[in-house]
């Protein structure tokens, strides 16, 4: 049996896909952005975040993805100063597709799908109780695929450790936890990921090889996935989380950089 953990996990983005809030999202979304069916797939790059290009990324805005995410998208959540973007937590009001949210934060999005290949960021994560700050590739019904997803997660609770995970049409609960040898929250570090081909994921830390899935524990993902990253509390989800309390002052997570090499 899976833990509670990993069943909150696991049901987190059916949450989010229900009905409802997929017509809200993709309403939202195809205002500022190409069409799903039209994405390109995109090839290597590096951005090393001295400004916002808007060639090659956006900013969510203007909703939110419910669920256990106790927040809504601001696009100026998302900021840039001195080679830095910078993604905000605080309690900024919403606008009208997240009105009532209690908190605002920041997400941030590439323009393109990406495929096999390796993704990087180097980052400074939250340490807080109740927060999430990631690195990830994320695909689904907004752009007309299934939801395959492969994540690096710093939890707040613990900033010493990294989680990984994968989704495949929508299966996950595949969480690992990763012992860093350091606090994530203290200053940058390298994360990243190679998505293969031939049947294998591997995530490195640093450059060092910390994990790799097979696909012995379910089917790896397919589907060409979108760079992302963002910062956001739970809600419903202690169990993984832990309770979250804003402290009242914003919360930021740090990226230095980003890299994609096509494979």
């Amino acid at each position: 049996m899976r833990s509670p953990k990993t069943r909150h996990r696991a049901n987190l983005r059916r949450w989010i896909l229900s009905p409802f809030l997929v017509l809200a999202l993709v309403s939202a979304m195809t205002m500022t952005m190409t069409s799903a069916a039209h994405a390109a797939i995109g090839g290597s790059f590096v951005d090393n975040f001295n400004s916002f290009d808007t060639g090659r990324w956006y900013k969510s805005d203007g909703w939110t993805n419910g669920g256990v995410f106790n927040v809504g998208w601001r696009a100026d959540h998302v900021w840039f100063n001195g080679g830095v973007m910078g993604i905000n937590l605080d309690t900024a009001t919403c606008p009208s597709g997240c009105s009532g949210m209690p908190y605002a934060s920041g997400e941030y999005r590439s323009n393109d799908l990406f495929s096999y290949g390796r993704f990087e960021t180097r980052m400074m994560a939250v340490k807080r109780t109740g927060t999430v700050s990631s690195f990830f590739t994320y695909t689904g019904p907004s752009d007309g695929q299934p939801w395959d997803e492969i994540d690096v997660e710093i939890l707040g609770k613990n900033t010493t450790q990294m989680q990984t995970n994968y989704f495949t049409n929508g299966v996950g609960g595949h969480e690992t936890i990763i012992n860093l040898g350091f606090d994530a929250s203290t200053g940058y570090h390298d994360y990243a990921f190679e998505w293969w081909n031939q049947g294998t994921i591997n995530w490195f830390v640093d450059g060092k090889l910390v994990h790799q899935e097979t696909g012995s524990r379910g089917p790896l993902p397919t589907h060409p996935q979108r760079i992302m990253a963002n910062m956001w509390p739970g809600i419903g989800v202690d169990s993984w989380l832990g309770a979250f309390s804003y402290p009242g002052t914003p919360l930021t997570a740090r990226y230095d950089w980003a890299k994609y090499t096509k494979y």
